[in-house]
């Protein structure tokens, strides 16, 4: 007898800073489902928030108080929202004492929920670090601190941050760091470590049987033959030697400033950076609106809108929810794949 697939689980969206356009651009996607056949999602948040920032954007939307396992039933016609049990008082634009703990209880609860089999996936909001750091939190972001919710056994999984968009999949090695902590973090194991898991998860999330990454080097014209540096002879070349002998297709070191035009980014399926903005600078050149932030190494799926807060105009219906949707179909389609 034939096994029918399991029905989708719904995605857990979490609320980010509630001063910001979290709440705006979530409120804007679900008035778009129907005519963008969204994936049912339900927000992890406070409702009276949610009602507040509707009624000040004008948005004539239902809301209603779920638990996740009543948040497909609800999707079609109200925004479901799964408490958290945090208020959130935040005005537009004007963070208060309330943002940090509503931010971080809705990423804790979310993560829960897919963890327990509540929710395919996690989608994250973006939340203001200034305001978490001022509140003790004592992560460089999003992508460190959800490797710590996920840490089985006590241990901690590597987080792999991946910018992706139709046009560009972009990894950096080393995450938000200054250039000179990137410079001393930068090492043969932490590249060969990061390829595998970006190879890995581009076969069994987004379906591609044999990835073909490209590897950046650290140096202008990766480094010229050790003329303007040496790090791609000494770290660089050592781990490609690495990941060659395990089977994984990576090329390089390719200087970073001919790998980003149109002819060349056909000739692989990820690029791998060196270091943060080597990686994000050109992939928020080509597909501002619609990157997506995908948390690799994870044993769950996390995606993000790949912007900020937008404290200036939070409030004011000009947010734009592009990236989130890339977001939500990203993460209904790696939970399909990995079903």
């Amino acid at each position: 007898m034939a096994h029918r697939a399991a029905k989708p689980l719904p995605l857990a969206l979490t609320l980010g800073e509630p001063a910001g356009i979290g709440p705006d651009i979530t409120i804007a996607a679900w008035l778009r489902r129907r005519e963008l056949n969204l994936p049912a999602f339900y927000l992890r948040g406070d409702e009276a928030l949610v009602a507040q920032r509707a009624k000040a954007l004008g948005a004539a939307i239902s809301i209603a108080a779920v638990s996740p396992g009543e948040a497909e039933a609800a999707f079609t016609d109200a925004l479901p929202v799964v408490a958290t049990g945090e208020r959130a008082t935040a005005e537009p634009g004007k963070p208060d004492a309330s943002s940090a703990s509503a931010a971080l209880a809705s990423i804790r609860q979310a993560v829960s929920d897919v963890r327990e089999g509540r929710a395919g996936a996690v989608v994250t909001n973006p939340i203001a670090k200034s305001v978490l750091y001022r509140a003790g939190f004592r992560h460089p972001g999003h992508t460190e601190y959800l490797a710590e919710l996920a840490a089985e056994d006590g241990r901690v999984p590597q987080p792999v941050m991946m910018l992706w968009s139709p046009q560009l999949a972009v990894v950096p090695v080393t995450i938000h760091v200054s250039m000179r902590e990137a410079l001393a973090q930068l090492t043969s194991e932490l590249i060969v470590s990061t390829v595998r898991i970006v190879a890995t998860e581009l076969k069994s999330r987004f379906g591609i049987a044999r990835p073909r990454i490209a590897v950046s080097g650290l140096n202008p014209h990766a480094g010229e033959d050790g003329s303007l540096g040496h790090e791609e002879q000494t770290i660089i070349a050592p781990a490609l030697k690495t990941l060659h002998s395990d089977g994984i297709e990576a090329r390089g070191p390719l200087p970073a400033d001919t790998m980003f035009h149109e002819a060349a980014r056909s000739t692989y399926d990820c690029a791998v950076c060196m270091y943060h903005d080597q990686a994000l600078i050109p992939i928020k050149t080509v597909a501002f609106d619609d990157a997506v932030n995908v948390t690799l190494g994870l044993p769950l799926i996390r995606t993000s809108p790949d912007h900020g807060t937008a404290f200036d105009i939070a409030g004011t219906g000009k947010a734009n929810p592009a990236s989130l949707i890339a977001a939500l179909r990203l993460a209904s389609r790696m939970a399909a794949a990995t079903a």
